[in-house]
């Protein structure tokens, strides 16, 4: 009797397991389903994002950059705007000054990429992601968890939303270079339902520097 209840329950767990299986592959399919929709209707806007700086907790750059899809839908980045707080010196320091600004602007728009990747991945990268996600429901959404997304090491965690099978928020660990990188995404929606990208925040400790993105502006396109 013991025998047959043990197989029985072993039986029962077999099955729960494959059904478990199913359905994150089946979860896998409709939310890069829903991702590549929803992208499909953000081409037809523009938008910029402002970025803030911070290094050791002070405010030292504004950034201004605007997006926008070309016709072969590639997302493409243009600063139109850079502010710093730091006073310019004059000569030959002010010139050395300038170039140290102007790779700092490099590693920081690197870092703002490298950002961009882990908020926008294709229906391949998404499906890679679940097939070794972790999944499960934290309150009232679907979380999912993996490593070795895009680069050994590197952890993605997304929460989505049930009903529309969107994401509300991405969290993720990487690495610019050498230099660790932690970041946060945060999405809204349009009244019309379109998801998008509202806040950014990225944090790397080897330059004690944070900083902090926010989205504006979002405009359809005149065609």
């Amino acid at each position: 009797m013991k025998k047959s209840t043990l197989a029985l329950a072993l039986f029962l767990l077999n099955i729960v397991f494959a059904q478990a299986q199913i359905d994150k592959e089946s979860l896998s399919l409709e939310t890069s389903k829903a991702e590549e929709e929803n992208r499909d209707q953000l081409k037809e806007y523009i938008w910029k994002r402002r970025s803030d700086v911070f290094m050791e907790s002070q405010l030292k750059l504004t950034t201004m950059t605007e997006f926008s899809f070309d016709p072969q839908g590639k997302l493409v980045t243009k600063i139109i705007e850079a502010k710093t707080t730091v006073d310019k010196k004059p000569g030959f320091r002010g010139k050395a000054q300038a170039s140290a600004a102007e790779d700092k602007i490099e590693y920081i728009q690197k870092a703002l990429a490298l950002s961009m990747d882990y908020a926008i991945m294709s229906k391949g990268e998404l499906l890679d992601f679940f097939d070794e996600a972790t999944v499960k429901e934290t309150d009232g959404l679907i979380e999912a968890e993996a490593t070795g997304v895009r680069i050994p090491g590197d952890r993605l965690l997304v929460r989505i939303d049930p009903n529309t099978l969107l994401f509300t928020y991405k969290e993720f660990s990487s690495l610019l270079g050498n230099d660790r990188i932690e970041g946060t995404l945060t999405y809204s929606s349009f009244t019309n339902g379109i998801s998008h990208l509202t806040m950014t925040s990225l944090n790397l400790p080897a330059q004690k520097m944070t900083i902090e993105s926010a989205n504006q502006d979002y405009t359809i396109r005149v065609q």
